[in-house]
């Protein structure tokens, strides 16, 4: 992905106006939620029942859980994006699991579970994370991952020890902390939901206007710090931000998976996107789309959690586009090579049959099976399948008619079809002129050629061919003085009454 030159971003021109007024409706529809009152989803009901309860929003508890997983799968979709192309995945997953102390210090400060005390501790506990990493990397010759790593399993392991702890308090019983450890959308609340939408607010706000310097220094950090850009203080700004963007999706999400919802869309994305700006936008929808549908089917089920189905969806539709994108998927891949493996293995039999055939001075248009295999160099089996593959694909008929090479009464013969007898005529066309380019201009032996005119003869594009045989002034014979078939014998089809034409 190359960085957008041009004077204005997709993110900052047009989409901005657009986004304002997204954000003003959900707003306008979270008002609306708190208007209604809150209704118990019944577990009596069909599955076909409670999908349609689903979707039709009925509940008060369903549409703030709708729109909480939507607008963090948006939030860690676009944070995501930037976390995946600098590299900082397990920055992510430290953040994470930093705050899980904070959290732990929040609740011991007011003896409840207080959401502000929690955001504080939370917040607090995730710079002081940041700021390690930033210490132990510039005063020590520790490298940035052995300093992500120290913090996320320090700082997390001092927020297991704080819990357990709190666990034998005498308020601790009540805590329910443990439910920021994998989340629970079900307790999520009209706070939560607004400080998400805040989190989402400046994520898109910072962006916006700090795009192009973000482009530059993701991609290049030394050449930004050359242009005079201010790349630390747009770093510290956006680490403040991944961990605000981490600490609102913990309700939903949970401290243990919530790096997962930063990394597995922009994933998927990068698959997807060559721009930076499609990059993120497609990160965004792919986060969307994973924290409806999970919390979608974790309403279908029963005591299933939502937090983990999210991640469970976005993985799915990472392994989808790894697997099915419609360029570089590994099935699509797969298939493709096949294909050309099954093509090249025709070519070869083609070739096979043309060489038979000039050995016998094309006086015959029909030639013995046996005789191919041998030339060809492989077993029965694989000759039927390629004989097969031909007969199918009009290349070759088959015949039973003895002729004056024939040994045996009932043997069988295969001859070219004019649509064989053209693609025979360009592959060996192909394999000599290569060897007759090695060996004049790259000063190849004769004897070295061979094995690399078998790979290229199969890739030459005509236009290449052409430019080769002006090059090389029209040649007539190969470097072991074997005729070339012409442009002429390529395109008239084969056919006894017109033989080869020699070049003469």
């Amino acid at each position: 992905m190359k960085p957008v030159r041009s004077n204005s971003s997709p993110l900052t021109g047009r989409c901005f106006p657009w986004f304002s007024i997204f954000f003003l409706l959900v707003c306008a529809f979270i008002n609306q939620t708190l208007l209604g009152a809150q209704i118990q989803s019944p577990v009596d009901i069909s599955l076909g029942d409670r999908a349609l309860r689903f979707l039709q929003m009925r509940d008060y508890s369903v549409r703030i859980v709708a729109v909480g997983s939507i607008l963090i799968g948006i939030s860690c979709g676009m944070m995501g994006s930037f976390v995946v192309t600098r590299r900082l995945s397990l920055f992510g997953d430290t953040l994470s699991h930093a705050v899980l102390p904070g959290i732990a210090i929040g609740f011991l400060w007011v003896e409840a579970k207080d959401n502000l005390a929690l955001l504080i501790g939370a917040s607090m506990a995730g710079f002081l994370g940041v700021a390690c990493v930033t210490l132990l990397k510039k005063f020590s010759k520790v490298r940035q991952d052995s300093a992500l790593g120290l913090v996320l399993s320090g700082f997390y392991a001092i927020g297991i020890c704080i819990l357990t702890r709190i666990q034998k308090m005498e308020f601790g019983n009540q805590a329910g902390l443990d439910t920021y450890l994998f989340g629970q959308v079900s307790s999520l609340s009209e706070s939560d939901l607004w400080g998400i939408c805040i989190s989402l607010a400046l994520i898109v706000l910072f962006m916006t206007s700090n795009h192009r310097e973000l482009l530059v220094s993701g991609f290049d950090l030394e050449f930004s710090k050359s242009m005079g850009l201010p790349s630390e203080a747009i770093q510290y700004a956006m680490w403040g931000l991944l961990a605000f963007c981490v600490i609102s999706s913990l309700q939903v999400i949970g401290v243990i998976l919530a790096s997962a919802l930063l990394i597995i869309p922009a994933a998927s994305a990068s698959l997807l996107a060559k721009r930076m700006s499609t990059y993120i936008l497609v990160s965004a929808l792919l986060g969307a789309i994973a924290g409806f549908v999970g919390a979608f089917l974790s309403f279908l089920g029963q005591r299933i959690p939502t937090g983990p189905l999210i991640v469970v969806v976005a993985t799915t539709f990472f392994l989808l586009i790894l697997f099915l994108r419609p360029s570089q998927g590994i099935i699509v891949n797969w298939l493709q090579s096949r294909r050309q493996s099954r093509q090249i293995e025709m070519e070869n039999m083609l070739k096979a049959i043309y060489q038979v055939m000039e050995k016998q001075e094309f006086s015959e248009p029909a030639v013995r099976m046996e005789e191919v295999t041998r030339r060809r160099g492989v077993g029965k089996d694989s000759r039927a399948k390629e004989i097969e593959s031909l007969i199918d694909s009009g290349y070759v008929s088959r015949s039973y008619e003895k002729n004056k090479f024939a040994k045996l009464p009932h043997e069988q013969f295969i001859s070219l079809t004019p649509k064989g007898w053209e693609n025979a005529c360009r592959i060996v066309r192909n394999h000599r002129l290569w060897e007759l380019y090695l060996t004049n201009e790259a000063r190849y032996a004769a004897d070295h050629v061979h094995e690399d005119a078998e790979k290229i003869e199969h890739v030459l594009g005509e236009e290449t061919v052409r430019k080769i045989e002006r090059l090389l002034s029209n040649p007539k014979k190969d470097p072991h003085g074997k005729l070339i078939p012409s442009l002429v014998d390529v395109r008239k089809g084969w056919l006894p009454e017109f033989p080869l034409n020699k070049n003469e």
